[in-house]
């Protein structure tokens, strides 16, 4: 299979979104690329305001997900969110038909797309700071309560973050299945995820805590303006344990020296709103370099950009892995 270049990749793709706005009460403006990974998307400058603009990847839910129906239930849980709490989450913007999502048509290619108001502020991804973590922490448990009392509607769609979504066969990561994705993977790191495949068996069948989470909840996925934060992204929002949430959060600061201080920092934050206990963090750390790992070695199979650093992403895969089993708990268990 021939893949096209990144830069041919992200020119189709901006055609789509451009067939998309037009069913989108908004005036003509400017689309700025701003990402290509899992979704692609575009901001939209115009005199109605900034929106960001995703196109989806197909399959992005799963294997058998009617995807539109996903995104449209990503969108009911933010809607509710936003009616049920002062959290500050995206906004959708409805087609001019009244639907959520626009089935966008250019150069032979299809896609589910939608719109969200752009939300203003800064991303710390590379930059933050522990008062970032005590912030979102404060957040996540917000967030969590907002899940317990909210009833989703019948036809809610989303992802069931269980053991048989991390280590079987459900995902479609870059277009390729699951289990191919396992097959790509270098002998020494295949055998390494199947332990922890093995170990998270237990752990994740004694969680007590399971609910509705965002499931991509870290400091590149929160926008922060003043003492405010604001959670955008909910592309990976599904049911999973709240355990998963809190080592997001912290999973790509493990390996730094002063990791300590960032986990107080997100702990304190959530204990403002629930109760935690966080034995089993180094557990879901490991889980979540392994989900990590998979969707990587599968966006590496269609975009150029992630092939050119996946040996990279596999070593760093080895030695996050020998942290989390080898080095003991920073900080006691609470």
């Amino acid at each position: 299979m021939v893949v096209p270049s990144r830069r041919a990749q992200i020119a189709q793709l901006r055609l789509i979104a451009l067939a998309a706005l037009r069913e989108y009460p908004l005036p003509h403006g400017r689309l700025t690329f701003v990402t290509h990974g899992e979704n692609t998307t575009f901001r939209h400058d115009s005199a109605a305001g900034r929106h960001l603009v995703r196109v989806h990847r197909p399959q992005r839910h799963g294997q058998g997900v009617d995807g539109a129906a996903a995104i449209r239930s990503e969108i009911a849980w933010m809607r509710s969110i936003r009616a049920d709490t002062e959290l500050e989450v995206p906004d959708a913007v409805a087609a001019r038909d009244g639907s959520q999502t626009v089935r966008a048509t250019a150069a032979g290619e299809t896609r589910d797309c939608s719109v969200l108001r752009w939300m203003d502020g800064r991303i710390h991804e590379d930059s933050a700071r522990p008062v970032h973590l005590h912030r979102l922490g404060a957040a996540m448990a917000v967030l969590h309560d907002q899940a317990d009392a909210w009833a989703p509607p019948d036809d809610f769609v989303r992802i069931r973050w269980d053991h048989e979504a991390f280590f079987g066969n459900v995902m479609v990561y870059g277009g390729i299945p699951a289990a191919e994705c396992w097959n790509l993977l270098p002998a020494p790191l295949r055998a390494r995820f199947e332990a922890v495949g093995e170990r998270m068996v237990d752990v994740m069948a004694s969680a007590e805590d399971v609910g509705l989470i965002h499931a991509d909840l870290h400091a590149g996925n929160a926008v922060f303006e003043g003492d405010r934060v604001k959670l955008i992204d909910f592309d990976d929002c599904g049911t999973g344990p709240r355990m998963y949430e809190l080592a997001v959060a912290v999973w790509e600061l493990r390996d730094r020296p002063d990791y300590p201080l960032y986990l107080e920092a997100l702990r304190s934050g959530y204990l403002t709103g629930r109760d935690t206990d966080l034995a089993q963090l180094d557990d879901y750390i490991a889980l979540r370099q392994v989900a990590f790992d998979l969707w990587y070695t599968g966006t590496a199979q269609i975009n150029p950009a992630f092939a050119a650093r996946l040996d990279v992403v596999h070593d760093w895969s080895l030695e996050m892995l020998d942290i989390v089993e080898h080095r003991k708990p920073s900080r006691p268990a609470v």
